[in-house]
């Protein structure tokens, strides 16, 4: 009997140690290792380096799309493009092509550097789900799929980085004749939570979130679909023997991603600075028509804006911008989606953001 009891014990005190040593091994295994950190780390750098770089490269049109969305029908300064850019030359000199510039790039930065990481992170979690489901270990990502990667990566980025864009929108659409001046970044959202509260620094956080499903979305899904549609097929001779695609035909991917998304979510954007503006009592002279026309914003919310936008203005003021922002979207999307694994491969990083 003691020998029994003896036995058991022996069994029992075995299988605690057994147990010990497995949580042991899949602790190692969940906890990052330092070569995943640094992994990590690299990504979000060549995210950041990626965002500030393109958005730099275009930050005239940038800054002209938004005085565009935003201006007083009755008081037109910004007719076109090319007079719009002239305009602002004139009247405030090369700093004003890069007014918000600065706080666009504190914002873009993390932004980019969120999303880019996000939708790696999404496309591997995204991928092992429909590997389980289907079985097939060796399955692939559909544009679908790749669209909802992209999805849930612009919604992290947009809402981790929003107040920095409300901010933003703001001081892009002051000029030399606004009745009142954000000094700056630090200032303008020091105010805006004084006069406006907290609540503020989130308007127009609705209709962001529902435009970037597909602008960020089909960015990634028409940029990454075309880069596998030209590696398997070879059209035109793009493509040689390898699996790597040029920095050119890289280029020309990123160009029509960022044609595709602009296009279908750009609504939401004009939407989206008008009710930005709602609650400045000091609106700039842009959309106050020099001081003399005091029109209130007042918009009760997303569709309200869509509303009263059409009734007074029409169906294209939904549109009002697009043509700078369509010379803008493509090269900057262009240049952020190259940099992005230009930076990657120069930290030896893995370049391909979907497995």
């Amino acid at each position: 009997m003691a020998s029994e009891d003896v036995k058991a014990s022996e069994s029992a005190v075995e299988k605690f140690v057994n147990l010990a040593e497995e949580a042991k091994l899949a602790r190692q295994d969940i906890r990052p290792t330092s070569h995943a950190v640094i992994s990590i780390c690299k990504s979000l750098v060549a995210g950041g380096v990626a965002g500030g770089l393109s958005r730099t490269a275009v930050a005239p049109l940038e800054r002209l799309k938004i005085l565009l969305q935003v201006q007083n029908p009755h008081s037109i300064k910004y007719n076109g493009t090319i007079s719009g850019l002239k305009y602002i030359w004139r009247t405030e000199g090369f700093k004003g092509l890069f007014k918000g510039n600065g706080t666009n790039c504190a914002r873009i930065v993390p932004n980019s550097a969120v999303k880019f990481f996000s939708y790696e992170q999404a496309s591997k979690g995204i991928l092992y789900l429909y590997q389980q489901q289907t079985g097939n270990e060796d399955a692939q990502l559909t544009p679908i799929l790749r669209l909802g990667a992209g999805a849930c990566a612009g919604i992290i980025a947009m809402s981790a980085t929003y107040p920095m864009d409300m901010v933003r929108g703001r001081i892009t659409v002051q000029t030399e004749k606004s009745p009142y001046q954000y000094r700056g970044m630090v200032h303008a959202l020091s105010t805006i939570l004084r006069e406006e509260g907290p609540r503020a620094l989130y308007k127009g956080w609705l209709p962001s979130v529902i435009g970037v499903i597909p602008y960020v979305g089909l960015n990634f899904a028409v940029y990454e679909s075309l880069k596998d549609w030209l590696v398997k097929t070879k059209p035109l001779g793009l493509v040689d023997d390898s699996t790597e695609l040029g920095v050119v035909t890289r280029l020309a991917c990123g160009a029509v991603a960022g044609t595709v998304g602009q296009t279908v979510a750009y609504p939401l954007d004009v939407v989206r600075r008008r009710m930005q503006m709602v609650g400045w009592k000091d609106a700039s002279s842009i959309l106050t028509g020099d001081g003399r026309s005091k029109a209130p914003l007042e918009y009760s919310g997303m569709i309200d804006t869509f509303r009263k936008t059409v009734k007074y203005e029409g169906f294209r003021a939904l549109y009002k911008g697009l043509v700078p922002n369509s010379v803008k979207v493509v090269p900057s999307i262009a240049i952020a989606f190259v940099t992005y694994e230009q930076v990657k491969e120069l930290l030896g990083v893995e370049i391909k953001i979907s497995d």
